[in-house]
C-alpha cells in the first residue's frame, strides 16, 4: 500500500515549500519526495474533508493562511501584519479555520467561503499573567483545535494556560473555562483520548505530559497526573514538540527536541495515568513534529534542522517502535501530515 504524506517545512534555508512523499508499506521505505506547491514557510497543515488544503504562509512581511483547492491550486492567502501562525485546524461543521499565533499571542478564526477560501473573521488576545521561564515574555498561543464536544480548545506557552471557548458559527469565540498549568509547564499541544474524557497535555519548557480529566458539561480540565518525557539520565536541554496517541487509546507518544528522541508512554486506568515504556531516537536534530500512518502500523519523524525523516514500524500490541529507515532526505521539516 502506498500511503501520501504532506510535509510543511521552513523555507530558512534550502525548502520551497509544501512537500509530499510516498510511505510504500511493502517496501517498509519513504520514497519519492517531491514539491507539491512553492510556498514561504507553510510550517502547519491541515486539510478540509473535500480535500481542500490550509497551509501557514508569510508574505511580504504579513502572516497568515494560504487555500489550496484539491488540485492544490493557489486560491488566496488571508493575511495581516505581523507573524505567521503556527497551528492551523479545520472545523468542518462551522465551516471554520482556526489559528494560533505564537509570536503576536493570538487565537485567530477565519471562515471558509464557498470556493474554499478563507476570509479572517476574529482574533483573540490572551492577556492574562505569564510563567516564569525566559521563553514567557508574554502570551504565546501554539494550539488550537477542537474539543470532542466541538468546542474550541487552545494552549497558551506564555501564560501557562488552557484556555476553552464556545464557538458560535459566525467564529466568534467566548470563554467557557481556564486550566492553569503548574507555572513554567509553557503548554504547547494537547491530544484527546478515543474516550473523549481525558486528554494529554505536552509542555514545551518543562518537557512534560500532564493527565487531564475533560468534564464536557463546562469545557474544564483537571490535572490527574504529570510526568517526563525525558530518561532521568539527561540533563541537556530539550523543549517538547508533538504528542499523538494511538487509535485505540493504549499507546501515548511525545516527541523530545534536544534529547531527539520519541517517549512512548502505556496508557492505564481508562485513560486517567501513562508510564514511560520506551525513548527512541529520531536518528536527527530537533524532531518537531511525527505521525502515526492511519492504520497505526507506522510512525514517521521529521528532524528540523537535520533535514530528514526517520521510519519506525509500531507493534500494535507493546505500542514499541523499531526504526527501519532514517536519514530520509526532506527539508526543514516541521509538519507531517498523512492525506
Amino acid at each position: 500500500m502506498i500511503h501520501k504524506i504532506l510535509l510543511g517545512t521552513y523555507t530558512r534555508r534550502v525548502s520551497q515549500g509544501i512537500y509530499q512523499i510516498q510511505l510504500d508499506t511493502a517496501a517498509e521505505t519513504l520514497t519519492n519526495l517531491e514539491l507539491v506547491t512553492a510556498e514561504t514557510s507553510p510550517t502547519y497543515l491541515a486539510k478540509s474533508k473535500n480535500d481542500f488544503l490550509y497551509s501557514v504562509t508569510s508574505r511580504d512581511g504579513q502572516g497568515g493562511l494560504s487555500s489550496y483547492d484539491p488540485q492544490n491550486k493557489f486560491l488566496n492567502a488571508a493575511t495581516e501584519e505581523g507573524a505567521s501562525p503556527c497551528y492551523v485546524a479545520v472545523d468542518e461543521a462551522r465551516q471554520l479555520v482556526y489559528g494560533a499565533n505564537y509570536h503576536k499571542g493570538e487565537l485567530n478564526t477565519y471562515k471558509i467561503q464557498a470556493d474554499g477560501s478563507l476570509e479572517a473573521v476574529a482574533s483573540l488576545f490572551h492577556k492574562e499573567p505569564t510563567g516564569p521561564h525566559k521563553n514567557q515574555d508574554h502570551a504565546h498561543t501554539h494550539y488550537t483545535d477542537l474539543t470532542p464536544d466541538q468546542r474550541l480548545v487552545a494552549c497558551d506557552l506564555g501564560t501557562d494556560r488552557v484556555y476553552t471557548y464556545d464557538v458560535s458559527e459566525a467564529g466568534e469565540v467566548e470563554e467557557t473555562a481556564v486550566y492553569v498549568a503548574e507555572p513554567g509547564t509553557g503548554p504547547r499541544h494537547l491530544v484527546f483520548h478515543p474516550n473523549e474524557s481525558m486528554a494529554y497535555l505536552f509542555g514545551e519548557l518543562d518537557s512534560s505530559v500532564t493527565v487531564l480529566a475533560y468534564d464536557q458539561t463546562d469545557g474544564s480540565f483537571t490535572q490527574k497526573q504529570k510526568v517526563s518525557t525525558l530518561p532521568k539520565e539527561f540533563d541537556g536541554e530539550n523543549g517538547g514538540a508533538a504528542i499523538r496517541v494511538s487509535d485505540d487509546g493504549r499507546f501515548l507518544y511525545a516527541s523530545n527536541r534536544g534529547h531527539n528522541s520519541i517517549a512512548v508512554f502505556a496508557i492505564a486506568d481508562e485513560g486517567s495515568s501513562v508510564e514511560m515504556i520506551q525513548t527512541i531516537s529520531t536518528e536527527g536534530d530537533f524532531p518537531r513534529d511525527f505521525a502515526l500512518s492511519p492504520d497505526n502500523a507506522y510512525v514517521v519523524a521529521a528532524n528540523q534542522n537535520s533535514d530528514n525523516l526517520t521510519l519506525y514500524r509500531r507493534d500494535n500490541e507493546s505500542g514499541l517502535l523499531t526504526m527501519i529507515q532514517k536519514d530520509v532526505f526532506a527539508p526543514e521539516a516541521v509538519c507531517v501530515y498523512f492525506e
